[in-house]
């Protein structure tokens, strides 16, 4: 009996010890994970809009009479001055014109000597020396259109610039009536800038703007940086200049209109790009992008709680300059902590241990 009586005790006491080691390998445990705790800083947001690259003048440069074109003086690409040759066309049968032409003129004065001591001495009427006055100022009129029809073969830059495509070859016929220009001749001292915003953009830009007046605004703007069709970011700055003085009544948006610096000809008529408006904040809570999730059109953070449990809270936020943090609108405090590692492989609810990481060595890029 009491052998009976150990062995049922000894079988008790193996199942307890089996159950208790099972419960132990079940039970997940805690890892660690890095957070930071919410505080605010200052930043800048910057906001993008797709642009169109035009100089201060772009001309066509257009032939005034009709004519084969006999020189081309310029190349594509190349940078002219006001006044400077740019096509000759051919003149052979306008100057063989302008020689009758001056003929006439000739014998219309001779004409009008003859008749000048007739009339004096009475020999003759007057109506006839007006008649002949009449004639030569005619003659002269004729001979003048086709000396300007002639200097109109010569077709020169109206503007410092750069000389566009050249479609036309040597031997080409135009006229004033041609379709296709010359070429055109763009001053790109300066570059236009051009781009559209909605109606809440228009609202936040100006509402962030500093100044009392619409144009006070304006001029208060900070200066606008100006991304290249290849990423890179153009060294000089530019400046808001105009607003569009209403919305498009089939889009909603405003024109707006930037101009920026182009001393080394970089920029070209024709080009794109890509405007940023930065806008200075206060005291915001800024915190990387990476840290958020997007889920079902939220953007979600993962707090810690008191009892280290990750919890979804969804935010709004806003991009900052650089694309790798957002300023938080909503959904976010101060001193809470949210998780920056494991980020999409925690789910919540779990418990982490939270290594707590210095703010402001994470958020440091995000401020200005």
């Amino acid at each position: 009996m009491k052998k009976r009586y150990f062995i049922s005790a000894l079988l008790l006491s193996i199942g307890l010890l089996s159950c208790k080691k099972e419960t132990t390998q079940t039970a997940p445990l805690a890892m660690p994970y890095k957070v930071i705790e919410i505080e605010k800083s200052n930043s800048t947001l910057l906001a993008e809009y797709p642009a169109s690259l035009e100089g201060i003048t772009d001309i066509d440069i257009r032939a005034k009479v009709d004519g084969y074109i006999e020189k081309i003086y310029v190349r594509e690409g190349q940078e002219v001055k006001k006044g400077q040759l740019l096509f000759k066309l051919e003149t052979q049968t306008a100057t063989q014109e302008a020689g009758a032409a001056k003929a006439k003129v000739a014998a219309a004065q001779v004409e009008v000597s003859r008749l000048k001591p007739l009339v004096e001495r009475n020999i003759i009427s007057d109506v006839q020396l007006e008649t002949a006055k009449a004639n030569l100022a005619s003659a002269k009129s004729t001979y003048q259109s086709i000396l300007a029809k002639i200097n109109y073969a010569t077709i020169k830059s109206p503007v410092n610039g750069i000389v566009g495509t050249l479609p036309l070859r040597l031997g080409s016929y135009v006229s004033s009536q041609t379709e296709e220009p010359l070429t055109r001749i763009s001053d790109v001292s300066t570059i236009y800038a051009y781009f559209s915003v909605n109606e809440k953009q228009q609202l936040d830009i100006m509402m962030n703007a500093e100044g009392k007046t619409f144009q006070q605004k304006i001029n208060n703007m900070p200066a606008v940086n100006l991304i290249l069709s290849n990423g890179m970011e153009y060294e000089q700055k530019g400046k808001i200049e105009t607003f569009s003085g209403q919305a498009n009544s089939q889009t909603g948006s405003f024109n707006v209109r930037a101009s920026i610096p182009n001393a080394t000809k970089l920029l070209r008529s024709g080009g794109s790009g890509t405007i940023q408006i930065p806008t200075y904040l206060k005291d915001v809570i800024v915190i990387p992008q990476n840290a958020t999730l997007e889920m079902q059109d939220k953007r979600i953070a993962l707090v810690v709680d008191k009892q280290n449990k990750v919890k979804a809270v969804p935010i709004k936020v806003r991009a900052v300059s650089g694309g790798e943090f957002f300023v938080v609108d909503s959904g976010l405090n101060t001193n809470d902590k949210i998780l920056i590692e494991g980020v999409g492989i925690v789910t919540e609810g779990t418990a982490i241990i939270p290594e707590l990481v210095n703010y402001a060595s994470i958020i440091t890029p995000a401020k200005k």
